[in-house]
């Protein structure tokens, strides 16, 4: 059978019919770009983000601020990651109507991996901005506990937003269907997307590039840049790319695609490069778990340097006091 994929829903108009506009082209490269883009993702993430935890959990056991978030953030990578396999399926296989509810479950988690990576990041950002920017205010708000009241914070909030509205995404009464497709009407009503592209991405944006702006300009201007300054550095513009380079893309197709379905655009040549672009940029956004690997990689040196200094540093006084006696 040949499976009908997400463009029946990317040709509904602002009334809720189809339009007369062929996407067959679309979901026919669709169906080998997906897989394309999914098995070198799943294979470089799932070996990144597992050596990632291996690192901050056993090796340097130690849990600062920045490994507490480092570690949460693998964690959400590899909830992304696990879910990849039922996507490739998903992309050329109609599912049985009983599995209606296991594929909301799977999509609620799916975006819970997506906007987790995305609040997590953020943070990552608020606390190294308060910690150089804010030295004095940092000895009160930054705190391994507070690092991991604010992940869990983070944890339970998206699942109860991704929770409680994952049911306008998905149409009932259907028989066989494509999960992570085929997504109903209503989950492009102004009440879901502005919310979605105002919280989920736009504000996250601002307050990421803030803090990170303004970080770099207080490591420039620092009297003494040291080597662990400009390991910060590369920490923040790591983040950067993490956040900006998958989520930009995909977040500006979401809004091309919501307009298609207010009836703002209604060419059928625009709404095939529209279909087109959506589907790509949210396979490429899943590169975000591999990005991170930046970060893990900073940190990782940050935290092992910082640790042997400290080390280096009780030596010496070992000796000074030895030689007193």
């Amino acid at each position: 059978m040949e499976p009908s994929t997400s463009h029946q829903i990317h040709a509904l108009s602002h009334n809720g019919t189809a339009a007369n506009c062929s996407f067959q082209e679309v979901d026919r490269l669709m169906q080998y770009l997906e897989l394309a883009i999914y098995l070198p993702i799943f294979l470089a993430g799932l070996i990144l983000n597992i050596v990632a935890l291996l690192v901050f959990c056993v090796f340097l056991r130690k849990w600062t601020e920045s490994t507490i978030y480092m570690t949460n953030l693998a964690l959400m990578d590899l909830l992304l990651l696990s879910l990849l396999p039922f996507k490739m399926h998903a992309t050329n296989h109609l599912w049985p109507a009983e599995l209606q509810n296991l594929c909301t479950v799977l999509e609620s988690l799916y975006f819970v991996g997506i906007y987790g990576s995305i609040y997590v990041i953020m943070f990552i950002a608020v606390d190294r901005w308060v910690a150089i920017c804010h030295p004095f205010r940092a000895k009160l708000l930054r705190s391994p506990r507070a690092a991991m009241g604010i992940c869990l914070g983070v944890w339970v909030l998206v699942l109860a937003v991704i929770c409680s509205t994952i049911y306008y995404f998905r149409r009932g009464g259907q028989t066989e269907f494509h999960c992570f497709h085929e997504f109903s009407s209503k989950g492009w009503k102004p009440v879901v997307i502005v919310p979605l592209q105002v919280f989920g991405f736009l504000l996250p944006a601002a307050v990421l590039v803030y803090c990170s702006a303004n970080t770099i300009w207080a490591l420039q201007q620092s009297a003494q840049r040291s080597s662990q300054s400009r390991a910060c550095v590369k920490i923040i513009y790591s983040s950067l790319c993490a956040f900006l380079l998958p989520f930009t893309p995909s977040h500006l197709a979401i809004f091309l695609q919501f307009l298609v379905h207010q009836g703002v655009i209604q060419d059928c040549s625009s709404k095939a490069s529209i279909s087109l672009f959506i589907q790509t940029a949210l396979c490429l956004s899943n590169i975000t778990c591999c990005l991170d690997a930046l970060c893990y990689y900073f940190i990782a040196r940050e935290t092992r340097s910082t640790t042997h200094a400290f080390r280096r540093s009780i030596q010496r006084r070992a000796t000074f006091s030895t030689s007193e006696v």
